[in-house]
């Protein structure tokens, strides 16, 4: 079994909330994921840059603002433009079976990997300034 208990998180987030206030707190949260999407955005862009074509799979790369989903505060990533791309991209990533292995298989997981440290001190950055 892995994982990491933490203990006395509830205390701590209610601890802030009463200080600093919920709004504040959203958006200091949101900043930083606005800031941690950047960053992979751009790790993302770097990875599709390998086997660009056209470029319009970069072109369309899109982020959302931050919303609550499932009860957790997210951004999401996803390409959106003139192009449809975003019929394609799953092609792009895992393959078909025409052409198992594409050019780009894989660079959104690898773009996710490189991006993931760069990603978190994004975010703990972020939540410094607004604190």
């Amino acid at each position: 079994m892995s994982g990491v208990d933490i203990k006395g998180l509830p205390k701590l987030l209610a601890e802030l909330e009463n200080k600093f206030g919920k709004e504040a707190l959203q958006r200091v949260s949101d900043k930083g994921l606005e800031d941690g999407a950047e960053v992979f955005v751009k790790e993302l862009k770097a990875e599709f840059e390998r086997f660009k074509d056209t470029g319009a799979s970069i072109e369309e790369i899109t982020v959302s603002k931050p919303m609550w989903i499932a009860g957790v505060r997210t951004v999401k990533v996803h390409w959106k433009g003139p192009h449809d791309r975003y019929r394609i991209i799953h092609l792009n990533e895992f393959g078909t079976v025409k052409n198992p292995n594409p050019a780009g298989k894989g660079a959104i997981a690898r773009a996710m990997r490189n991006a993931e440290s760069a990603y978190r001190n994004a975010i703990l950055e972020a939540v410094k300034r607004g604190l």
